[in-house]
Parts: structure tokens; C-alpha cells; sequence
């Protein structure tokens, strides 16, 4: 998952930051700076915030080369 799928992710929610955060059980500051591109989370939490999102029905699709490119939501 990149930053942008994750933007793009919450956006098509309705989350916001500190909704995501809380759900995922992170810090803001760990999805803010993600989402900023200053830093990659620990293994674990990019983990929490990617299936919190899959959870809530988000799918990130990636292209042949695993390049991640959108997001999806299922029915």
C-alpha cells in the first residue's frame, strides 16, 4: 500500500486521519507522516492500517509488476 492508495482510501470513506488511526490502533503521527511520504511505519502497523482499510471494504490494486496504481471498494 502506498501513501496515496492510503489517502485515496480514506477518502473514499470518509475518514478522516484521526478516525483511521483510532481504528487501526496507531498514533496520527504515524499516519500522518505515512501519508506525507516523511516515513514508512513499522512493518506492524502498516499491517493494522492496511487491513482496517480491507476491513472496511477497500481493495488496493496493484499492476503486473506489483506496482500499486488504485484503490477499489467492494460490494
Amino acid at each position: 500500500m502506498s501513501p496515496e492508495q492510503c489517502r485515496a482510501a480514506r477518502a473514499w470513506l470518509n475518514w478522516s486521519q484521526e478516525q483511521l488511526a483510532a481504528k487501526a490502533q496507531v498514533s496520527s503521527s504515524t499516519l500522518r507522516d505515512f501519508e506525507a511520504g516523511r516515513r514508512v511505519p513499522i512493518a506492524n502497523n502498516l499491517a493494522a492500517i492496511r487491513r482496517t482499510l480491507e476491513d472496511a471494504g477497500i481493495e488496493f490494486l496493484s499492476g503486473s509488476e506489483g506496482r500499486p496504481f488504485g484503490v477499489g471498494k467492494r460490494d
